[in-house]
């Protein structure tokens, strides 16, 4: 470098060394962050669902944790904010309460949610009825849980009323999921020969009279399902594989 470049240099580092200083930390701070992530998603490959689920939240607790620390690091570049620090810790009390009483909702879904990964009452891939809504555990975040709904959308839920309010959880036991598919046959249709059939077709474990209303019978073709994600085909499968059986021994239609 030329000397008369150098002033200039020592000018630049003496006005905004301290900004450099704190853009190179955060910078830092977020690749780390990402790298621990990444190899903690990494480990957790294959394990349990309860493993999954409690590890989903460490990940997220440790990357938010060296993002926080990089940022208070970048931030004690300054001088000004070190004074300020100074001040702000002689009423730290008083902060706190500050603070508290403003993010009480957000401390409380962040608390419920490091319960639920604790206590899990719902894991990843869990099949839930939440408020009338139905729908598989997607992800369950420090704040917030997604649930994904049959038609593809997602119900996302704050962490606090997930852990105060009831939730049917359908595979917490067994991970199989039982399903129901319902047909209607007319009132004079011979019901003992409908549900015969409905045994033969592929899938259908059982078959029973649901209830009877003024527009017909209705039948209930029920089975079993490994996986949450399977259910859907399988209930369109046996949907269409009962009608076409109904239809071709002719109790679909009055006589």
């Amino acid at each position: 470098m030329r000397a008369p470049d150098l002033p200039i240099a020592e000018s630049f580092w003496s006005s905004h060394g301290d900004v450099v200083s704190a853009g190179i930390t955060i910078a830092l701070a977020v690749v780390a962050a990402l790298l621990v992530d990444r190899a903690l998603r990494s480990r957790g490959q294959g394990l349990s669902v309860e493993t999954d689920t409690r590890l989903r939240l460490i990940r997220r607790l440790i990357f938010v944790a060296i993002v926080v620390i990089g940022l208070a690091l970048a931030l004690a570049q300054f001088t000004a904010i070190k004074r300020a620090a100074t001040g702000v810790l002689a009423s730290s009390a008083v902060l706190g309460l500050v603070v508290g009483f403003a993010a009480r909702q957000t401390l409380a879904n962040a608390i419920a949610g490091t319960l639920l990964a604790i206590t899990q009452p719902i894991r990843i891939g869990d099949l839930v009825t939440f408020e009338g809504s139905t729908g598989s555990v997607e992800d369950i975040r420090l704040t917030y849980t997604f649930i994904r709904l049959a038609d593809g959308s997602r119900l996302v839920v704050p962490n606090e009323r997930l852990a105060s309010n009831p939730i049917q959880n359908f595979t917490i036991i067994d991970p199989r999921v039982h399903l129901e598919v319902a047909l209607y046959v007319p009132h004079d249709a011979d019901t003992a020969r409908a549900l015969a059939v409905l045994r033969e077709v592929d899938g259908v474990e059982d078959a029973e009279v649901g209830e009877v209303i003024p527009g017909g019978v209705k039948l209930v073709a029920s089975a079993w399902v490994g996986a949450v994600d399977e259910r859907g085909a399988l209930a369109a499968r046996i949907r269409a594989g009962s009608l076409e059986r109904l239809r071709s021994e002719g109790l679909l239609s009055s006589r």
